[in-house]
């Protein structure tokens, strides 16, 4: 008796909580976004901009505990035996290796405002290009400048070189991030090939139509022993052939 009651028992399975706390913060991070995008532009800017100076200073702080004994142990000299060269070197170098109060307002700045004015941008022109990473990553460099206390006397110039600068490396990681994350050339002949399989479920065997040269032109044309011929087993083969012929447009290509 006990043992049929253990039997029509349904132990359900343990949920793994790492999951569940990606899945909660996934949920509440798509909700946050949902309303901000809601939101007038001055608003959304501001939560933006206060949010990520948030981040960067907590990023600028842990940074700063590592540099601590380093700017500690630079020296001071006076700054009256310093010519202007040597004392913007000097600044540039307690600018960089601060104590975490330093960075983590530096940081602060640096990402709020390079947030911000994307948010900005991508608001006013209705897209994220490199146009718009540009003119953020200017503004921060700028700003970085200006409240580091980085170069010499002359700040305005200092602050334009610097916001430059960044943006230049700014463009040149945008254009670099574009050309790795574009798929193959070839990847552009299997789309309606990756997009049945993955509805299938058997996205694993996109490498097999890849090795037999199935590209979506032959999809209509496919036959068991063609899929037989990419080394796809029986039950797979019978979900794709299943698939072809429930598809109208797929089917009428065979007609």
């Amino acid at each position: 008796m006990e043992r049929g009651k253990e039997q029509g028992m349904v132990v359900m399975p343990q949920q793994n909580p790492l999951e569940q706390l990606q899945a909660k913060f996934k949920e509440v991070e798509t909700s946050f976004r949902g309303w901000l995008a809601k939101q007038s532009l001055p608003v959304e800017a501001a939560v933006v901009t206060t949010t990520s100076a948030a981040q960067g200073a907590a990023i600028g702080a842990f940074m700063g505990t590592l540099t601590n004994d380093v700017s500690s142990s630079l020296p001071t000299p006076p700054q009256a035996s310093l010519d202007p060269q040597a004392m913007a070197s000097l600044k540039q170098a307690q600018a960089l290796s601060g104590g975490p109060l330093i960075q983590a307002r530096n940081f602060a700045v640096m990402t709020g405002v390079n947030a911000g004015m994307s948010c900005v941008m991508k608001r006013l022109r209705g897209k994220e290009d490199v146009q718009s990473s540009m003119v953020a990553a200017f503004g921060s460099g700028a700003m970085f400048s200006l409240v580091s206390g980085m170069g010499g006397p002359n700040q305005i110039a200092n602050a334009a070189t610097s916001g430059l600068f960044f943006a230049l490396v700014q463009g040149g990681l945008f254009h670099l991030g574009q050309k790795f994350s574009q798929p193959p050339a070839e990847d552009i002949y299997y789309s309606r090939t990756r997009s049945m399989l993955s509805s299938l479920g058997l996205q694993n065997y996109e490498k097999n139509f890849k090795k037999g040269l199935l590209t979506d032109n032959t999809l209509p044309l496919l036959t068991d022993s063609a899929l037989r011929d990419v080394k796809i087993p029986p039950g797979p083969r019978l979900l794709i052939l299943d698939h072809i012929q429930r598809d109208a447009e797929l089917k009428e290509k065979q007609g």
